[in-house]
């Protein structure tokens, strides 16, 4: 398989290490700390200048990332409101112990400008957890970091037809009932919720709808992105199992059968010109573009980010190749974010 125009995928690094400061001990370990303060207090022309010490400058404005706090009730939709910011082009943790939260903050100003914006979901279900929390949010106020809180809560109704659809319980209830982990845990973020810059009842919303409010407060004026990959394929080696949309090219002579075109494969510009010289071909590129502007309207309305549209012959070497390009450029011209992955180019 070959892919061309993919667009790489951050690597996350799960390691994260907490500087934590110390009284001077001995006169030798200040003299062998000095140089390394001195490195350390120097500014890189090729990187941010991040200090642990709360009397040394701080990051540059500008390279301090954005922050998001997800927090709310179990049941609620913390991992939807996540996937959407990560959708939206956010760097997601899960689970961080909060803690570990200005960590975070100063690992992406490192970054120089690659994480901008970060969300951390944070599940709360300790006081000791909760009293970090509250510690780490007033470091990074006393650092200037611009942050929101985005609380996800429900009815008790909805909470318990949740648990028991999925048929788990509560990580609260304990011994108890599903309930009783509700009631424990809605007193336990009864102080957060009143902290939260923005609070979202889940009681009556599906997924979607979710997805909806949070792009409403999240994606700006801009339309939510759609990325597209156009797959070729053969049908002898089986429909793409991910696939969204096919198209068979099957209704177009091969040029397989065309002796000086048949070691050649759909990105030749003289097999792509005989494919759409061939009767129907442009009327069915035409239309089927327009068939994705139509339904790409609807997936955005609906929060769906991503689509994959499979174009099949029977090889996947020439028809299905030369029409996924001609389409995929179509995409591209179009605004959409478009990837082209040719799977069974050169199996023959």
């Amino acid at each position: 398989m070959t892919e061309r125009d993919a667009q790489p995928t951050a690597q996350r690094d799960p390691a994260f290490s907490e500087t934590q400061g110390g009284p001077e001990e001995t006169h030798s370990e200040a003299r062998q700390d000095q140089p390394r303060q001195a490195e350390a207090e120097a500014v890189q022309d090729d990187g941010a200048e991040v200090s642990t010490d709360a009397t040394a400058p701080g990051v540059p404005e500008a390279a301090i990332p954005e922050l998001v706090i997800i927090s709310g009730m179990s049941g609620a939709g913390r991992s939807t409101a996540a996937k959407c910011l990560e959708d939206l082009g956010w760097f997601v943790v899960d689970n961080l112990p909060p803690a570990l939260i200005p960590t975070m903050v100063e690992l992406g100003a490192r970054s120089q400008g690659n994480v901008a914006r970060i969300a951390v979901v944070v599940d709360v279900r300790g006081r000791r957890f909760f009293d970090n929390l509250r510690e780490s949010l007033a470091d990074l106020d006393s650092r200037g970091v611009t942050r929101r809180i985005v609380f996800l809560e429900s009815s008790d109704d909805a909470l318990v037809r949740r648990f028991e659809s999925v048929r788990r319980p509560h990580p609260l209830q304990g011994d108890g009932r599903i309930v009783d982990g509700i009631v424990a845990e809605r007193e336990l973020l009864r102080e957060l919720r009143g902290d939260a810059d923005l609070v979202i009842d889940t009681s009556s919303l599906n997924v979607h709808e979710l997805r909806a409010k949070m792009d409403a407060q999240f994606a700006g004026e801009e339309e939510p992105e759609l990325r597209a990959t156009v797959m070729s394929f053969g049908f002898k080696y089986g429909l793409p199992v991910d696939a969204d949309l096919v198209a068979d090219m099957r209704f177009l002579p091969n040029p397989h059968w065309v002796p000086e075109l048949r070691p050649y494969t759909g990105l030749n510009e003289e097999v792509s010109a005989y494919v759409f010289n061939q009767p129907g071909a442009k009327e069915f590129l035409d239309r089927y573009a327009e068939l994705l502007r139509l339904i790409a309207t609807g997936y955005r309305r609906e929060g769906k980010r991503y689509v994959t549209i499979a174009i099949g012959c029977t090889g996947g070497k020439h028809r299905s190749v030369a029409v996924s390009e001609k389409l995929a450029a179509r995409l591209a011209a179009e605004g959409v974010e478009t990837v082209v992955v040719h799977r069974d180019m050169g199996r023959e």
